[in-house]
């Protein structure tokens, strides 16, 4: 099913992603994703994939989030008989699996900090060892991250090691939401309709241009992931063959309720919003960062941080 969306990288239609995604692609170089939740990370780290040198070696996903902690280093790096009770063979680990290929580190700020060093070792030394072994192995992959939070806040909070954050940050692509890249619904609708329909037993389903405006004129507050239920849900719904607008069914009570929660003036993005808050805490701080940072609710030396990645940072 993937290689008719890969000729659109991804159905992405939007030329700075576009771009950013063939640049990328030829390199090693490790590439993190960044993006809120169902915007098509893993859709664009299988077209960075496809396009790369190791297109027809392994491409493991590894979603962070559904490995409990106590698990995460034996499904990664492996184990050796006897390690642990239970551990009756041994077990190569998913980026043994991923050799030569490509490993997705899927909410890799979920990722422990026990965990995080093993990573850290990986990047740099390209080197694991099986849990229960002493013995290095050489591994040759290349590591796509993706995440739907701010990995500089993780940074502040002290829970994601700085260094393995710059080593995973290489190449940083940030996927807007799909509300703010209409120009790839319809490549996008089109993909999923022929997916589905393939999928129900080569129904021929296609989408009226009436049905394509509803989607476009839509805000999909889940992006991507739910446009592909939309168009499985309409597919299912529909009695004919082409998709009309009245079959286009949508949750338009989460839409609503996703619109009521973005308070942020019209045209004010949330970087100069942050920056006039902080203003105003110094402000009435009489330029006092350790009373500012207390009005914020944020340590010092958070408050610093945040004033030099804004370029806003003055001498004591």
């Amino acid at each position: 099913m993937w290689p008719a969306v890969f000729g659109t990288v991804a159905g992405l239609n939007s030329s700075s992603t576009h771009a950013a995604i063939m640049r990328v692609a030829p390199t090693r170089a490790t590439v993190l994703l960044a993006g809120e939740s169902g915007v098509g990370k893993d859709l664009i780290a299988r077209a960075i994939h496809f396009h790369s040198p190791r297109s027809g070696k392994p491409f493991v996903k590894i979603n962070c989030t559904a490995l409990p902690e106590n698990l995460m280093e034996s499904e990664l790096f492996g184990y050796e008989k006897g390690a642990f009770t239970g551990a009756l063979a041994t077990k190569p680990g998913k980026f043994e699996f991923a050799d030569t290929g490509t490993v997705f580190l899927d909410e890799i700020g979920d990722v422990p900090p026990s965990i995080q060093v093993k990573l850290l070792r990986v990047l740099q030394e390209r080197e694991i060892e099986r849990l229960g072994s002493n013995k290095t192995r050489h591994i040759d992959v290349r590591v796509l991250a993706a995440t739907n939070v701010d990995l500089r806040v993780a940074l502040e909070n002290g829970t994601f090691r700085e260094d393995l954050y710059y080593r995973l940050n290489v190449l940083p692509i940030n996927i807007p939401a799909l509300r703010e890249r209409k120009e790839d619904i319809p490549f996008l609708a089109d993909h999923f309709v022929k997916k589905i329909a393939t999928d129900m037993a080569g129904q021929a389903v296609k989408i009226s241009e009436s049905a394509m405006q509803k989607l476009i004129a839509y805000s999909w507050p889940g992006n991507v992931r739910e446009l592909e239920n939309v168009i499985e849900r309409s597919i299912v719904l529909s009695s004919g063959g082409t998709l009309d607008a009245s079959d286009i069914k949508l949750d338009t009570s989460r839409a609503r309720a996703t619109q009521a929660e973005h308070f942020l003036p019209d045209g004010v993005s949330l970087d100069d919003y942050e920056k006039s808050i902080i203003r105003e805490a110094l402000r009435r701080a009489d330029g006092n960062k350790s009373q500012a940072a207390r009005l914020l609710g944020i340590t010092r030396n958070a408050l610093r941080y945040r004033l030099s990645q804004m370029g806003m940072e003055s001498a004591d």
